[in-house]
């Protein structure tokens, strides 16, 4: 299936996380945060590179202490996806990570109190050649703000980013991003779509405490696709209350759906029905299982019966159809063969895997026959 996205994306200034581009015509990045104590290098480390295998392009670690600080190089020795220093009002501790190899601080410049520690901050910055991440939260709004407004509103998010924003302008520093998070999806979506056409800067986008697995994926789904139709965002976080892990692949599948990004298998299944000619729920829970550790992009269609499984057999890499007596595979949208229900997932996951390999194989010698996705 080749395709490219129709969404036209907010034009933003680029800068780099690390070796990553945040911005400009960069792909989306997709990011998590650990939650190990970042005193216990063995067990952060142990997550980073986890998040790391299941595809973050940035991962961000919380350094609440100066021994935090310590450890934190120790990681940053370990590991080679881009870290971000998460922090919060000691000007010290970003001094410190700063000669550390961090890739990012995320530090609200107003909240570190005297001008002259704002000004150490932003030089560090600068000297190091390491971007900042202003984070608003709804939940941690200044107290003249929720005296002013009564309640968070959309309004009183941006004027919050806007206070940072001006401190690094007065410094003339422009390498930057945003994020302006509610747990409220209303609020979070109409304080992006304000703030997007104040600054050129990207915006990293979130619905902050967005609740458990299923529901903080619905809800972040909901709020982050309407921003990214709009074509805000440059990086994303799916927050849960999860395994961080299973951010990065809710925020690739996200991505995926709006054709943004391709990594992995994008699976088309049918839900199922009395004409099903094989258990399709279980053949997806063992296939998605199985493939876990696929990152090469391919579309892969498993429909139980004849009525729809021809025509999304035929616009996909990989198809099956059920049939009787036996069921029909295609490959490319062509008819290759018929699989029984006794071997098939074995068989499925065999031809995928054949797929893959010579899809890499072309790849790998300037040869594919699909569209790269930018964005």
């Amino acid at each position: 299936m080749k395709f490219e996205s129709p969404i036209q994306r907010r034009k933003s200034r680029q800068i780099w996380v690390g070796n990553v581009p945040v911005g400009g015509d960069a792909p989306i990045a997709v990011q998590s945060m650990t939650n190990t104590d970042t005193l216990d290098v063995a067990a952060t480390v142990k997550q980073v590179t986890q998040l790391q295998e299941a595809g973050a392009d940035i991962v961000r670690v919380s350094v609440p202490t100066l021994d935090a600080a310590e450890t934190f190089a120790k990681i940053r020795s370990q590991v080679n996806v881009p870290l971000v220093a998460d922090i919060h009002f000691d000007y010290k501790i970003a001094l410190k990570v700063a000669d550390l190899g961090v890739d990012c601080l995320r530090i609200n410049p107003g909240n570190i109190g005297r001008e002259d520690r704002i000004k150490a901050v932003v030089s560090a910055a600068r000297d190091s050649g390491v971007p900042i991440r202003i984070g608003v939260n709804a939940g941690s709004l200044e107290k003249d703000l929720q005296k002013k407004y009564g309640e968070p509103t959309p309004d009183a998010l941006v004027e919050s980013a806007m206070r940072h924003i001006d401190i690094l302008d007065r410094y003339d520093f422009q390498d930057y991003k945003i994020s302006l998070k509610a747990s409220d999806v209303f609020m979070t979506v109409a304080a992006y779509r304000k703030i997007a056409g104040q600054i050129e800067q990207p915006l990293h986008l979130g619905i902050t405490e967005a609740g458990g697995f299923r529901s903080g994926t619905v809800k972040s789904s909901v709020g982050l696709g309407m921003l990214l139709m709009d074509g805000i965002g440059d990086t994303i976080r799916v927050s849960l209350a999860a395994d961080p892990v299973q951010e990065i692949k809710v925020g690739f599948d996200i991505l995926k759906s709006l054709k943004l990004r391709a990594k992995g298998i994008n699976f088309i299944a049918c839900p199922s029905c009395s004409r099903q000619n094989f258990d399709v729920v279980q053949t997806m829970n063992d296939l998605e299982a199985r493939l876990d550790d696929v990152t090469t992009p391919l579309d892969v269609a498993i429909i139980g019966c004849v009525v729809n499984g021809p025509g999304e057999a035929k616009e996909v890499d990989i198809g099956l159809t059920g049939g009787s007596p036996a069921n029909l595979l295609y490959v490319d949208g062509v008819p290759d063969h018929k699989l029984q229900n006794e071997s098939l997932v074995d068989n499925l996951e065999r031809t995928i895997r054949d797929k893959i390999a010579q899809r890499e194989s072309a790849e790998a010698n300037g040869q594919s026959d699909r569209i790269i996705v930018k964005g």
